[in-house]
């Protein structure tokens, strides 16, 4: 999917927007573009802005300037039950007392539809979700996944514009969310309509979107797929919570890149081998040489702090393909050569906080 074609739809754009409490920026002046049928993810620290442009979006808070339109209405004015948007949030909010067919055909009900269209849609929606003939068990007796799955269901079945989702799978444990991320991610490509997710796990956003937004301290570092956004940081604060990355500057940039300016590295584009063993660098190469200062398994990679000699630590890891946990722990203080690419140092803007 090309999510750079700006020929696309506009499903939201927010300009110039703000929203203060009192003294605190929540989001200060962000101007973006969501397009129809995408995928998009809103990622962050808690406090970084994320949750409240969510909110924003449905209506549940207020701009305290700028002008946020849903395919091409401003509804900054609008109240949230005239928005063609509907939202998923993290503790599900299922009606306990009602059994899982009249949860999800809770929406439909108060629009009056008809009984038998209701049956008919809220079965369509069970198979969408992959909960065919649950219809008359309680909340209470699903599992946290299957919960969220109605809760999905429920959001779905009026058929918005835009769904939004507040770390909707945040309290599912980490096997199950890995699921329904795919999960979540075939459901929004089957039904064609724009999610708007957000999350702060890095893994998460980069699974299933077609782009991400980085947010930090209530400004977007940066917006891209998540390649781009991954492989080519535009700050250090991107860099370093999009990942793990060695953020070099000054003195040690100088003598590992051969520039002092701001550069990261991905700690698995470095080659990492015993002092004396490797080829002779050439121009396109950049190498050090240090030892090996810390070692933390990680089981199917193991991760090494180099101290650089001359000054400086350098992250790297590398696969467990052939080496056993008594091998890599046994590692500290070896003397290592180190090499990478040239072309995978990116030089990043001075902005953005530490993450």
């Amino acid at each position: 999917m090309n999510t750079m074609n700006t020929h696309r739809e506009v499903a939201v754009q927010f300009t110039n927007v703000c929203r203060y409490f009192g003294d605190v920026k929540a989001v200060d002046q962000i101007s973006l573009e969501v397009y129809d049928g995408e995928f998009f993810s809103l990622l962050g620290p808690s406090g970084s802005g994320k949750t409240t442009c969510l909110r924003l979006i449905a209506g549940f808070e207020m701009p305290t300037a700028g002008s946020i339109r849903l395919y091409g209405t401003e509804v900054s004015t609008i109240p949230p039950y005239d928005r063609d948007v509907n939202t998923v949030f993290q503790d599900y909010a299922l009606f306990p007392h009602m059994d899982v067919g009249d949860n999800i055909a809770y929406g439909l009900m108060i629009r009056k539809v008809p009984k038998k269209e209701r049956e008919v849609r809220v079965n369509e929606m069970l198979e969408l979700v992959r909960l065919p003939g649950m219809a008359r068990r309680k909340p209470s007796q699903l599992s946290g996944g299957q919960r969220q799955r109605v809760a999905l269901a429920r959001a779905l079945i009026n058929h918005p514009r835009v769904l939004l989702l507040d770390e909707p799978l945040g309290a599912l444990d980490l096997k199950l969310r890995q699921e329904m991320q795919i999960e979540l991610k075939s459901i929004q490509e089957k039904v064609g309509i724009t999610f708007i997710f957000v999350t702060h796990d890095q893994e998460e956003a980069l699974t299933m979107s077609d782009r991400v937004a980085v947010f930090n301290r209530g400004k977007i570092e940066q917006v891209g797929a998540p390649a781009e956004i991954y492989e080519r940081p535009a700050t250090s604060f991107v860099a370093g919570f999009v990942g793990t990355s060695n953020i070099l500057s000054g003195d040690l940039a100088q003598r590992l890149t051969g520039s002092p300016d701001l550069f990261s590295i991905r700690p698995e584009k470095i080659r990492m081998t015993p002092e004396g063993s490797g080829a002779s660098p050439d121009p396109d190469t950049c190498a050090a040489v240090g030892t090996i200062r810390d070692v933390i398994y990680l089981g199917v990679s193991t991760r090494y702090l180099v101290e650089v000699d001359g000054g400086g630590d350098l992250t790297v890891v590398q696969q467990n393909l052939d080496a056993a946990p008594g091998d890599v722990v046994g590692a500290r203080g070896s003397r290592v050569a180190l090499t990478w690419p040239r072309s995978t140092n990116r030089r990043l803007s001075g902005q953005g906080g530490t993450p």
